[in-house]
Formats: C-alpha cells, sequence, structure tokens
C-alpha cells in the first residue's frame, strides 16, 4: 500500500494543475446539481418489522383515502385569564379563520371546527384547530404556509395568543453562529501547530471542498434517495472533522520530509506513503462502522451512515490526491521560519525533549497511578449512563421561541401533556365473528388501563373491516408511563385476539418512538460487537500484536461509556444544560448510543494508529518499550492533540442548532472525542503498555504467518527507495 500511495503522492505533486481541477470541475458539479435538483420530500420514516409500522401499513391499504404521510398543523388558540374561547367574540373569530383556512390553499385535505371536533378544553381557556393537507410538508407551497401562518394573526388582534404546531411549518435546523466559531478555533489551532498561514490554511481549503462536494452530492440526490433533512448536517459534520485531520496528518508529514532536507516531490510522495497509508486505514475504520448501521435495519438511520460514510471516502481522497497537489502550488512556503529552526534545533544532541516527550516521561514515570486515574476518572463520568432512557424529540425539545414549542406548551397546559402524542389503536376486524363487540371490548379494556386520559369513539373504515381508536395519555409523549400503557395496550391485545380474532395495533408518533427506541436497544450489543470485534481485527493487523489491539478496544468501550454518561447528565438530567442551551430535558434520542459507537470507533482509531505505530516501529528499531514509548509521543502527541482540539471544535460547533438531535450529537462526538483522545489515548495507553512491556507487542508466529501485512507504516517502501535517501520518520 504505502509504495502504491507514495506513487500517488508524487503523480498528484507533478500533475498539481489538472488534480486541482479535477475536484474543482467536481465541486462545481456538485453546486449544479444541488441547485438544479428537485426539492426533497420529507424524509418517510418505517421501521421494518415492528408492530407500529404493520399498523400504518394497514391504515394505509384500508384507509386510502387519509393521506398518512401528508402535513397537519394544529393552530392553538389560548384566550387571557377570565375569559373564554366560548365567548361570542372569540368564538366569532376563530369561525372566520376556520374558514380562512379551508379558502387558504387547494392543498388543504381538511380543517375541524374546534367547537364541533371537541377540541375546546374543559376549562375553556384552549381550543385548536386541526388541519391535514394532501401533501408532505416538504411539498407544501410558500402560499400554503403564508395562508396557515396568517392564519391567527386576526386573532393575536383580538387579544387571543396563538401558536401553530404540527409538521407544515417545519423549519431546517439552524446551527447558528457556534458552527463558524468552530472551524475559526480550528483554524487557530492549525496556525499555532504549524506557525505558517499557507500550512494551516491548506488542510482548511481541502475540508471544505470536500465537504462541499459532499453535502451537495447529498442534495442533489436526496429526493431520489429519500433522505431526511438532518442527512446533510451529519455528513458535514463528520466529513469537515475527518477532512481537516487527514489533511493534517500529511501536510505534518510533508513538513518533516521538506525539514530533512528531500526535495518538494520526494517528500509529498513519502508523505501520502507513510501517513496516507494510516489516513486510508483511519478512514476505512470510519466507513466500516457508519455502513455498519445499515444492520440495525432501519432506512433512516442506515441512509445517514452511507451519507457521511460518502464524505469520509471523499475526505481520503482528498488527502491522497487534492493535498499533495496543494503542496505543490505551495512549495517551500509551507514550511514557516519557526519550523525551520525547530527542524535545525531538533538535529542537534542537546535538543530540549518537547511537551510529548515530557509527557510521555511523567506517565512511565507512574504508570500505574495514571492508569488507575484514568480509569477510575471515566467510570465515575460513566455512572450515569446506568440511568439511560432512550426516546425521540419531539416539540416538546424544540427551542421555546419556537411557534411549535409554544404550541406544545399550550395544548400540555389546555388539554394535558398526553395529548401531544396520542396512541392510533388500529383494530383489524377481518377474521373476526362480529367486529363491532370486539372494538367495543378493545375501547373497554382500554378504558381500564391506567395512564389513560382519554378514549375517543372508534371510526370504522368503508368496509367496516378495521377501526381506529385514539387514546390519549395522562403522561407526555416521551414519559416512562406512556411507554408502559403502549405495552399494557399490546399485552392486553393478545388476549383479545385469542377471544374475538381481531387483532389490534398500537401505532402513532409516541407508539413509533418506542419501537424505535426497542429496536435499537435490541442492536446495541449485536453492533457493538460487530465494532468491536472489527477493531480487534483490524488493528491486530496492523501492529501485529494481541494485547495492543486489545487495550484500544477495551479503551474505546470505556471512552464511549463515560461519553453516554456525559450526555446523560447534560440532556437528560439537566446538569449544565442552560449553559448548553438545552430548555428542555429528556429522553436521550434512541439513536444516540449505536451512533455515537459507530462514529467514535472510526476516529478513536485514527489516534491509536497515528500514535502507536510510531511506537512499534521504533520498538521494531532495535528501542527499548519505554523509548518506543518517548518515541512515539515526540513525533506524534503534537499532531495527535491538534488533531482532537481541531474534532472538538468542529463538533462542539454544532452544539449550537436548534435542532434537539443534532445539539445531543454534537456534544456526545465532541465529548467522546475528549475523553479517548486526551485521557485514553495520550494517558491511559502509554501507561498500559509502560506495564506489559516488550509483552505488549506479542504475536503468535502461526498468527504472524495467517495474517496479511497491510504496511500501515510503510515498511515496504524502503525497498523501492535510494539507500543515501535516509531512514523514513514513521507516523
Amino acid at each position: 500500500m504505502a509504495t502504491f500511495l507514495y506513487k500517488v503522492g508524487r503523480l498528484a505533486f507533478r500533475k498539481r494543475g489538472y488534480v486541482a481541477l479535477i475536484w474543482a470541475v467536481l465541486l462545481g458539479l456538485g453546486i449544479f446539481g444541488a441547485a438544479t435538483a428537485t426539492p426533497a420530500t420529507s424524509s418517510s420514516f418505517s421501521i421494518p418489522g415492528t408492530e407500529a409500522q404493520k399498523a400504518f401499513d394497514l391504515l394505509e391499504q384500508r384507509f386510502p383515502a387519509s393521506n398518512a404521510e401528508g402535513a397537519t398543523a394544529r393552530v392553538v388558540f389560548d384566550v387571557p385569564d377570565g375569559q373564554k374561547v366560548t365567548d361570542a367574540a372569540h368564538k366569532a373569530e376563530v369561525e372566520k379563520i376556520v374558514g380562512e383556512l379551508k379558502a387558504g390553499s387547494d392543498q388543504v385535505a381538511s380543517v375541524t371546527d374546534p367547537f364541533t371536533a371537541n377540541a375546546v378544553s374543559k376549562d375553556g381557556s384552549t381550543a385548536y384547530i386541526s388541519v391535514s393537507y394532501d401533501e408532505a410538508s416538504a411539498n407544501l407551497t410558500d402560499g400554503t404556509k403564508n395562508a396557515l401562518e396568517k392564519a391567527g394573526k386576526h386573532a393575536e388582534a383580538s387579544g387571543m395568543t396563538v401558536a401553530i404546531g404540527g409538521d407544515a411549518l417545519q423549519a431546517m435546523p439552524e446551527t447558528g453562529a457556534t458552527e463558524v466559531i468552530g472551524v475559526v478555533i480550528a483554524a487557530v489551532v492549525l496556525v499555532i501547530t504549524f506557525g505558517s498561514l499557507v500550512a494551516a490554511g491548506l488542510p482548511l481549503l481541502t475540508a471544505l471542498i470536500g465537504v462541499g462536494i459532499g453535502v451537495t452530492s447529498i442534495t442533489a440526490l436526496a429526493n431520489v434517495l429519500d433522505l431526511g433533512t438532518t442527512t446533510s448536517t451529519l455528513a458535514m459534520m463528520i466529513g469537515l472533522a475527518v477532512g481537516i485531520d487527514y489533511a493534517l496528518f500529511i501536510v505534518s508529514r510533508y513538513r518533516a520530509e521538506l525539514a530533512e532536507g528531500r526535495k518538494p516531490e520526494e517528500a509529498a510522495g513519502r508523505a501520502v506513503g507513510t501517513a496516507g497509508s494510516a489516513v486510508v486505514f483511519a478512514g476505512l475504520t470510519v466507513v466500516i462502522a457508519l455502513v455498519g448501521l445499515a444492520v440495525v435495519n432501519i432506512p433512516m438511520l442506515s441512509k445517514m451512515g452511507f451519507a457521511a460514510a460518502g464524505t469520509v471516502v471523499i475526505a481520503v481522497l482528498i488527502a491522497l490526491t487534492l493535498v499533495p497537489a496543494m503542496m505543490g502550488f505551495a512549495g517551500r512556503r509551507i514550511m514557516g521560519r519557526k519550523a525551520r529552526k525547530a527542524a535545525a534545533a531538533a538535529e542537534r544532541p542537546d535538543a530540549k525533549p518537547n511537551a510529548g516527550t515530557r509527557w510521555a516521561r511523567f506517565v512511565l514515570r507512574r504508570p500505574v497511578w495514571v492508569l488507575v486515574v484514568g480509569v477510575l476518572g471515566l467510570g465515575a463520568i460513566a455512572v450515569p449512563a446506568a440511568s439511560l432512557e432512550m426516546g425521540l424529540p419531539d416539540d416538546g425539545s424544540q427551542p421555546k421561541s419556537t411557534t411549535q414549542r409554544q404550541a406544545y406548551d399550550m395544548l400540555s397546559d389546555g388539554f394535558g401533556p398526553g395529548f401531544n402524542g396520542p396512541l392510533m389503536i388500529v383494530v383489524d376486524t377481518q377474521h373476526s365473528s362480529d367486529g363491532k363487540v370486539a372494538v367495543q371490548q378493545v375501547s373497554d379494556e382500554i378504558e381500564s388501563l391506567g395512564h389513560v386520559e382519554a378514549v375517543t369513539p372508534a371510526v370504522f373504515n368503508k368496509a367496516g373491516d378495521t377501526a381506529t381508536i385514539t387514546v390519549v395519555p395522562k403522561d407526555r409523549p416521551s414519559s416512562a408511563g406512556t411507554e408502559e400503557l403502549v405495552h399494557q395496550i399490546r399485552d392486553a391485545g393478545q388476549q383479545i385476539k385469542s377471544d374475538t380474532g381481531a387483532e389490534v395495533l398500537v401505532t402513532g408518533a409516541t407508539a413509533m418512538n418506542v419501537d424505535f427506541s426497542q429496536k435499537m436497544n435490541d442492536a446495541l450489543l449485536p453492533y457493538l460487537g460487530l465494532v468491536v470485534g472489527l477493531a480487534f481485527l483490524l488493528l491486530m493487523v496492523v501492529f501485529r500484536s494481541v494485547l495492543v489491539p486489545l487495550k484500544a478496544a477495551l479503551g474505546f468501550l470505556l471512552s464511549v461509556v463515560a461519553a453516554l454518561g456525559a450526555v446523560v447528565a447534560v440532556f437528560q438530567w439537566g446538569w449544565l444544560a442552560s449553559l448548553l442551551g438545552v430548555e428542555q430535558t429528556g429522553p436521550i434520542m434512541s439513536m444516540m448510543p449505536i451512533f455515537m459507537v459507530g462514529v467514535v470507533f472510526g476516529l478513536a482509531m485514527d489516534y491509536e494508529v497515528f500514535l502507536v505505530t510510531r511506537m512499534r516501529e521504533a520498538h521494531v528499531h532495535g528501542e527499548t518499550p519505554h523509548q518506543a514509548i518517548e518515541t512515539g509521543f515526540k513525533h506524534g502527541a503534537r499532531v495527535v492533540t491538534a488533531a482532537a482540539v481541531i474534532m472538538i471544535a468542529v463538533f462542539g460547533g454544532f452544539i449550537g442548532s436548534t435542532e434537539a438531535m443534532i445539539k445531543m450529537i454534537g456534544f456526545g462526538l465532541a465529548i467522546a472525542v475528549f475523553f479517548d483522545a486526551f485521557v485514553v489515548r495520550m494517558a491511559i495507553v502509554p501507561a498500559v503498555l509502560a506495564l506489559l512491556g516488550k509483552r505488549a507487542w506479542w504475536l503468535p508466529r502461526w498468527l504472524d504467518r495467517a495474517l496479511p501485512n497491510v504496511d500501515v507504516e510503510g515498511e515496504g517502501l524502503r525497498k523501492h527507495l535510494p539507500a543515501d535517501e535516509g531512514e523514513l520518520n514513521r507516523v
């Protein structure tokens, strides 16, 4: 691999004009495709194999007139204290708005009058109009949305408070200025690391080009592939972080080669042949982990994984081709004055040890203490993970400034917290001798259960073989009580089916969330086993060791569990919630554990590869285990530290998003990178290696012969280079 990449690096350096032109054309095609593509419809959320999805599919078959994927809206009215919505003036205003909504757009399927649909609270302070549309929210015209927004303006003028809930006015998530701040921090770190604006700007430029190609491609294909609105945001988050890091490693190695006196083209070839090999391996681990999300068998999550993996592939290809091409344009200007002085100082025997060497020596003097403090510290932070509750965010997690959140709160106050998450009970009476009796038995059974606020009369389809019942829970949609109610209804349905032959299915957004969380719970351990097992095998190939991969996999698990503990403490318990802009605590997003395992696994292997491969190479060439650890930190600590800070800054930038899911993922990934890079890789790893000594690099002979030699470190490259070129610095 190293020899092939060496040739690729030299070719890209020589043909830099053509390489830059190819990537510029690809970026242009992506922008053109995104600009001319048909706007994406709302991504359909399906969970194959679950009861909620089965009921949803049955509704589409038996109630064809109701567009289950059509947008909905609730126009909620709240009157001042001492007044009622049923007062003549308020009632007339609400009824007038009902008429305006019916005539406001030809995309409107139905509008309910709150005074005839029992949509007025018991105390008369709150009422709502339900609006259904023929089209999904992404397909609603501006005229339709404007008509909905203007509907309540007259009511506000008359003294009523009006808010609009539902997905009809669903807006794209905003990330705010913090995302830009993340990129600015990355730029500052690069300038400090390299001491050169040219060297600092190169990774940023190439990463932005890669992200631009990835995100515009996702936008262009969003309608065709049915991609959700958060897919491009997550792809941008991951693509930007790894894009900067991969370019950072290549540029850092290129500067080291120049400092040894090699010609720029030769330095570029060696940089891509050595650091590039590690980039390929690190990128491969991220891609496999993201693509592996498909094993969960949830289309939305699979598409997110594939899209993010695509941006990582682009980042790797850019690091191997565009980065050396840009280094060709920069030439020796990529070396700042301080860098040249530092290189000269490094050649002197009396040169002072750098910060990485000093830290390694500190760990080597006290390996047991460092190991104990690191493990116990992360273990303590991981404790909240034992209280993990999973669910999906709803309008209750939106910022309080949004009309969706205001409508959610008004409905909760007027009708009870469970009103925002009603359960849809679908009763299939096709195999029942008396369908009406069976449906009545279902209603009576549900009313006798706890956590039930109200049960609406059953509605049959035209064929009379299917009925729907709406159940309003007492508790909010994401509460444990509502989840228990879903399971109680399903348990009762099993008995009813055996008695009457009627099949009882529970669906609706709340039931879908319960099933989604359950499916993610069931998939977590198999996926974790897949990822950790893959990590062990791949690292065994790279490091030619058994204990080093085992240590890497266990360290990865420790950092992930600690990160989950921090997420629970902030987003579920509310610690530091106001500081991070979390306005509503609640269950952790169901996909968070699996998503963190997939992404953090790949990122953790980046640091493991770039630190430990240099240690292994030094040990192979005769250094003692302690000397090898010092050598690894001397050459790799500064770059790995910069890479980790950049990733933390990029991920942390997304904490400013108004979308609860993006905010949570940004925080989770940022804190996970912090734990893994600075506690696990920079402290626990050298402590464990110091305690193991030579045993760390033990590998049975038969296994050594059986494992393929991927040559991540570029060892095979020596055979194809002139002897007088000197020894290669390992990554």
